[in-house]
């Protein structure tokens, strides 16, 4: 098995960036999910009520900026955050910085509601919640990393044309990993095998296993087309829910540090 694809999320719920690599800290990747857009009562916005944030690619600077853009409304180069510490709404967040105004013209624009771009200085000051482990995190809700699996999603696009034919439909297109916003994908595995892992070796990082992935709502969004549908939450349903919820990826924690590399070799136990 081998590492296939490295992804961050520069700011919570716009495009992700592949990488060929990532330094791996006690929160997750370097500069996954540090920034993230919130409304005028400091609660985070997220894809699943908005998906115009699918639309957003967002490339960090190297002055440790953004550079913004989506279709319709231009490029956007954020400077570093300096703004007021503010309170916002998110799980062991008591305060994040503002980041320049422009930014959250741009976000308000996008939106069609008041928004404000936030940047999250002290990763290490943020913890996940116990029920995910307390562990340190940046605009991440659960773990510090998240993988999954292509064989496990070409066999959830199998059941899905399965269904599709049951059905008397077309079927789909098979669905795009964007949806489930992975940090590290994997190749070589036997569908699924991932469920059974209780921690895992990628190059020269190890990682304990926290629990599988829960999916919600924000998955039935196509990321190109910002359409909704049915998928993949109605398949998961059928063949991969128990305790109330459908499970696709683990959540990983690292137990050291260092690089990870596209082509590194994955060993669980």
């Amino acid at each position: 098995m081998e590492l296939a694809e490295i992804r961050t999320y520069p700011v919570k719920s716009a495009k992700g960036v592949l990488r060929p690599s990532a330094q791996v800290l006690p929160w997750g990747l370097e500069g996954d999910r540090r920034w993230a857009v919130m409304d005028p009562l400091g609660e985070v916005i997220w894809v699943g009520e908005h998906p115009q944030l699918l639309s957003v690619s967002a490339a960090e600077t190297p002055e440790g900026g953004l550079l913004l853009s989506a279709e319709g409304m231009g490029e956007l180069k954020v400077p570093p955050a300096a703004g007021e510490a503010i309170p916002i709404g998110f799980p062991n967040v008591d305060r994040a910085v503002l980041a320049h105004a422009d930014a959250h013209e741009w976000f308000t624009r996008l939106l069609g509601k008041p928004a404000r771009l936030i940047w999250l200085a002290e990763p290490t000051g943020r913890t996940a919640t116990e029920e995910h482990g307390g562990l340190p995190g940046s605009f991440v809700w659960d773990a510090p990393l998240l993988l999954v699996s292509r064989s496990s999603l070409k066999r959830l696009d199998d059941w899905i044309a399965e269904g599709a034919m049951e059905r008397q439909e077309h079927p789909p297109a098979p669905l795009d990993m964007a949806r489930f916003r992975p940090n590290a994908v994997i190749d070589g595995a036997e569908p699924f095998a991932e469920d059974t892992w209780t921690s895992v070796r990628i190059g020269d990082i190890d990682f304990r296993v926290l629990e599988l992935c829960d999916r919600c709502a924000a998955t039935t969004w196509d990321p190109a087309t910002q359409d909704r549908g049915k998928e993949p939450l109605r398949t998961l349903a059928r063949h991969r829910r128990w305790n109330g919820m459908t499970w696709f990826g683990i959540r990983l924690a690292p137990r050291n540090l260092g690089e990870l590399r596209v082509g590194d070799e994955v060993r669980p136990s």
